[in-house]
């Protein structure tokens, strides 16, 4: 067992499936296996969702399939979502279980009152730095490994806003410069500022993380602080 730091390269351990299905099933959330191969989390009220979508392979971001599909709705009768969120398989797991509480606490989780800033500031908590070129919509981790960063929404990811040129949250890490991505993270342009916040500061968190094994291309800059 490793004690590492940063987070955002620790990776997820090859448990996050069960990780992430264990802190909503903790929250109260209901879980129903799908025709499609996909387990279906949707909480205590039908305002949200939190779907395994590994095995369906929706569609890929920076080139790794989407794992996880985060939604909300407006109320439990709708149709459609508000919003969408969506998690590449490599993520920390930290980061998205602190995310989903968030949205569990939130009474109305499709509705948000800040602005982008409180998603900068949050990594700026932490020790991330804003971009120059960029400082209102980027910021990277202090070993640039990592980036977080408001842009045109990727192709297939969904928002209740149908209109093109939409802005929404992209977050990525890079272990090594032309390396492959070691996950991804994609927000649609509805999902609260403040939630996305939320998973942000988790991401950027100091705290040392407990892993079994370690992302080869992230291991050399890894800091391992103890091992048992």
């Amino acid at each position: 067992m490793y004690w590492v730091t940063p987070r955002h390269l620790a990776g997820d351990d090859g448990v996050l499936a069960e990780q992430i299905g264990s802190s909503l099933t903790g929250l109260g959330w209901h879980m129903w296996p799908t025709s499609r191969d996909t387990l279906l989390y949707v909480s205590p009220d039908g305002l949200c969702g939190a779907e395994w979508v590994l095995a369906a392979y929706p569609f890929e971001l920076g080139g790794l399939p989407v794992a996880w599909q985060l939604s909300a709705r407006p109320d439990a009768d709708s149709v459609m979502t508000s919003w969408n969120a969506y998690f590449t398989a490599g993520i920390p797991y930290e980061a998205l279980a602190d995310l989903l509480v968030a949205v569990d606490t939130r009474e109305a989780p499709d509705i948000g009152y800040e602005g982008p800033e409180t998603v900068l500031n949050a990594l700026g908590a932490q020790g991330w730095v804003r971009d120059l070129d960029s400082p209102h919509t980027t910021a990277m981790d202090p070993g640039f490994s990592a980036t977080f960063s408001l842009g045109l929404q990727p192709p297939l990811v969904q928002d209740a806003d149908p209109r093109p040129g939409l802005m929404g949250w992209q977050a990525w890490t890079e272990p090594v410069l032309g390396a492959p991505y070691l996950w991804c993270a994609g927000f649609s342009a509805g999902v609260p500022h403040d939630l996305v916040a939320a998973f942000a500061s988790s991401l950027a968190s100091p705290a040392v993380v407990s892993r079994r094994t370690l992302p080869k291309d992230a291991e050399g800059r890894l800091m391992v602080v103890r091992r048992s």
